[in-house]
């Protein structure tokens, strides 16, 4: 039997009956275009931005009725449309979703002059995230198994969260709050993010990064995993001193981007100084930048963020060749609704995920819970894991109606 007649004979017979389709409201199910007998008949029509105070989606339309969703880089979210409508959608509308592969390659190439960071990557990570959720609605089947699921039906999660506050900072007591909360949620691991950036590199005195590690550890315990995210904060000398200080006193489990996301050989002096792991990653855009990421700076745990670098295309080669370097995957996730979906169809389709992945929990507070009206499902957590979504696509269903009447796209 060929690729034809098996997709016909397995999946678009049953859209019909079982696919989540577009609508005015939620997605319904609904009966597919009767005209459209293969795969290959299958057209995409339009691509569309949506975005809010703290995201942007994207949704590609086709013939068929279907549409497939998915979050892209919120950093650029007023010009994200703009983008697509200028520069990417020229590249996509009339193609089969099928040759997903063919659309990255040609929009992210003729593209590059924008700029290999930023809105090109990141706005076409939108696009392809979104091809993957419409060819699971499509073959009727979640993201992961098209990607060849590697048996997981769970994923183990850390608390996830920042010192910033507005152009302020946490006090140390606050932080210490914040992360008891997430134990007491199930969490087995938590993430204090420092907000230094790199504007304010070596802030002195530091004190009082230290005394946030010291009252976190006191209100979580001694068995509860804690990573630090320095924020590109510090020059090597000074990450390493002060990456030292709080692994010995504290027992930290692993440091994060503790200095210039673009410095390699200065992150290669802090891996190499450094007993417990460096982590990296979520400001790598592409798999070039993920091979120097490895082979310079040699980090031992590589943060791709799947709305930042590509989509789920360009972050599952760089799971392969991390792989390949004996490298493990912690993606970088910091936001609760599509992003986190996208995640966690990648990590259950990879044999090098870690032990445990980023995740901000539903985050109700810092501008989130407007978000979640925009979805009519979510994901089940339980005792510090996430459970692998099984609806088709990336697993999230959106409320279009709530898309449409409260996103911008203009």
């Amino acid at each position: 039997m060929d690729r034809k007649s098996f997709i016909r004979n397995t999946s678009l017979g049953a859209l019909g009956l079982s696919l989540p389709l577009s609508g005015s409201g939620s997605e319904k199910k609904s009966s597919i275009d009767k005209s459209l007998s293969t795969p290959d008949d299958i057209k995409i029509t339009n691509v569309k931005g949506y975005y809010f105070k703290k995201a942007h989606f994207v949704k590609i339309e086709t013939n068929a009725g279907v549409s497939g969703w998915a979050e892209s880089d919120g950093a650029n979210k007023k010009f994200a449309n703009l983008y697509i409508d200028k520069q990417l959608k020229q590249y996509i509308v009339g193609k089969d979703p099928f040759d997903s592969e063919g659309i990255w390659h040609e929009a992210y190439l003729k593209g590059m002059e924008a700029g290999v960071a930023g809105i090109h990557p990141g706005t076409l990570a939108g696009i392809d995230s979104a091809l993957w959720d419409l060819k699971g609605k499509l073959l009727n089947m979640p993201v992961h198994k098209l990607l060849g699921g590697n048996g997981k039906d769970k994923i183990q999660v850390y608390g996830s969260y920042s010192r910033s506050k507005g152009d302020d900072y946490m006090s140390p007591l606050e932080m210490a709050q914040k992360a008891a909360s997430f134990i007491e949620q199930g969490y087995k691991a938590v993430k204090a993010r420092m907000g230094i950036r790199q504007e304010n590199v070596n802030p002195y005195p530091d004190n009082e990064i230290y005394q946030c590690i010291k009252e976190i550890r006191n209100a979580i315990g001694d068995d509860i995993r804690l990573m630090v995210d320095f924020n590109n904060g510090y020059l090597p000398a000074d990450a390493i001193l002060m990456s030292k200080r709080i692994i010995n006193d504290f027992n930290v489990y692993a440091i994060e981007e503790p200095v210039f996301q673009q410095d390699y050989l200065g992150l290669r002096q802090v891996v190499d100084a450094l007993d417990v792991p460096v982590m990296a990653g979520e400001h790598e855009y592409n798999k070039w930048m993920m091979k120097d990421l490895i082979t310079i700076s040699n980090v031992d745990y590589i943060n791709a963020d799947v709305i930042k670098c590509g989509g789920i295309t360009e972050c599952r080669k760089t799971a392969s060749m991390a792989h390949a370097f004996g490298k493990q995957i912690m993606v970088h996730n910091a936001k609760p609704t599509l992003a986190t979906a996208a995640s966690i169809q990648l990590l259950a389709s990879i044999p090098n995920g870690a032990t445990f992945q980023e995740y901000a929990g539903k985050r109700v507070d810092q501008g989130y819970g407007s978000l979640f009206h925009l979805f009519d499902n979510y994901f089940d957590f339980a005792d510090g894991y996430l459970t692998v979504p099984s609806e088709p696509g990336l697993g999230l269903i959106v409320n279009e109606k709530a898309m449409e009447k409260n996103g911008k796209t203009d």
